[in-house]
């Protein structure tokens, strides 16, 4: 799906609350592995991926920058990546919910996981 450099990017727009400039990206991205003039490549990749889009354009210096913000949310995104693994197996999900579920001692968040499923199922 998205290479290291373009998680971090994405991961970084998914931390603001607002869409950011390319210079943006570069000045707040403190652990990035890739150099600041690659900014562009991975803009342009990650917009060809759907990852993010043009938000609309912000004043910086005497110009106008483009400004981008994520196509989908943090959990989206961590879904796409499951369900387009080759190892991805429909079958599997029940087996997956359980290790989770069997993983949380919160019963506020196991009574809103109920609630979700039975909003779904509504749905359906």
């Amino acid at each position: 799906m998205l290479t290291k450099s373009e998680e971090q990017i994405v991961e970084l727009l998914w931390n603001f609350d607002e869409p950011l400039t390319s210079s943006e990206i570069i000045r707040n991205s403190v652990d990035k592995t890739w150099k600041d003039s690659y900014v562009h490549l991975l803009i342009n990749s990650l917009m060809e991926k759907g990852m993010i889009e043009v938000a609309g354009f912000k004043k910086a210096t005497k110009n106008y920058a483009r400004t981008f913000k994520p196509t989908m949310s943090r959990e989206e995104y961590l879904v796409l990546s499951l369900t387009k693994s080759k190892n991805y197996n429909k079958a599997q999900l029940p087996k997956f919910f359980k290790a989770f579920i069997a993983e949380t001692e919160d019963p506020q968040l196991l009574d809103e996981l109920e609630e979700i499923i039975k909003k779904r199922r509504a749905e359906l």
